[in-house]
């Protein structure tokens, strides 16, 4: 009888909720789209993390974590409204980048494009993947061509005035856009460049003047940046500086048109009665400057990088 009798205690101590403290709330996007509602957050669904029919797809804690305190605004001493999520995203968020990285890398990380990460240089400057994309929106902005420039130019400011000079390459025009160059998730190469070198870079548009030639232009096989400016420049095919000053970086003064031509018998004055240029540059005869096919003499070596 007495046995009966605390059990009946028991039961009903435990069947009420004023007598004694219940456990959280599970966690989980049920709970979190009671004050997180569309109007807030866009509908999973439509964005690129999938669709709501398909369990495999990630939920809200599947990136933010179990986030208990939040869900359950257990307020922290000192600390005014309710805690953050475990894992926040955006510019208000207190995570560190790396966290941030690394719920995104739970999920992405079959894609080649990204094997390159750990080491890269957005990861050592702290740039988390939220600063890029935005992972509740229904059009992420750097996923598309269009809209991709102004994402990178957010930091990116020299290389956006760069791209306004009047030589450029055509991405304010929509030709282009900056991850045809860059995988901005890691490569092997310099600056993020997609292929090894800056060279094998420029010649998956710019074949022709891959080569090989009878006559190599050397700079042009070291670095095309050697005598282009990658974004855009104020010289004509953006070159670093305008002919002859860009050839007198390495070729010597003495057959340019700061003085007389050396050709043959002499060569002609490079300057007209009133001391003044006569219009001339070394691109006026050299016009393949990247390398040439055409047959040299002794007498006119020059001709190796002439049409």
């Amino acid at each position: 009888m007495r046995i009966k009798y605390l059990l009946a205690i028991a039961s009903l101590v435990l069947l009420n909720p004023l007598s004694t403290t219940w456990a959280a709330a599970p966690v989980g996007a049920a709970v979190c789209v009671k004050c997180h509602d569309a109007e807030e957050r866009p509908d999973n669904s439509k964005t690129a993390h999938g669709f709501s029919t398909d369990k495999r797809v990630p939920d809200c804690i599947s990136c933010h974590g179990a986030s208990d305190n939040h869900a359950n605004n257990r307020r922290q001493p000192g600390v005014k409204g309710r805690p953050q999520p475990d894992i926040l995203f955006g510019k208000t968020s207190k995570t560190p980048a790396h966290q941030r990285t690394e719920a995104c890398l739970t999920c992405h990380t079959k894609d080649a494009k990204r094997a390159l990460w750990s080491g890269s240089q957005h990861e050592a400057a702290d740039v988390s993947c939220d600063a890029c994309h935005k992972n509740h929106d229904n059009q992420d902005k750097v996923r598309n061509r269009a809209s991709q420039p102004e994402v990178c130019y957010s930091c990116h400011k020299e290389q956006r005035s760069q791209m306004n000079k009047a030589s450029h390459h055509p991405v304010a025009e929509g030709k282009m856009a900056c991850s045809d160059c860059h995988n901005p998730h890691g490569s092997a190469g310099p600056k993020l460049l997609k292929r090894d070198s800056v060279n094998d870079t420029c010649y998956t548009c710019h074949a022709e003047k891959r080569g090989p030639f009878v006559h190599p232009h050397d700079p042009v096989a070291d670095n095309c940046s050697n005598c282009h400016v990658a974004h855009g420049s104020n010289t004509s095919a953006m070159l670093t500086l305008r002919a002859p000053l860009l050839c007198q970086q390495c070729h010597s003064t003495s057959h340019t048109p700061a003085s007389d031509i050396g050709v043959l018998t002499g060569g002609t004055p490079a300057l007209n009665s009133a001391g003044m240029w006569q219009g001339r540059s070394c691109l006026n005869c050299h016009t393949q400057v990247h390398g040439s096919n055409n047959p040299s003499t002794t007498l006119m070596p020059a001709q190796r990088l002439m049409r």
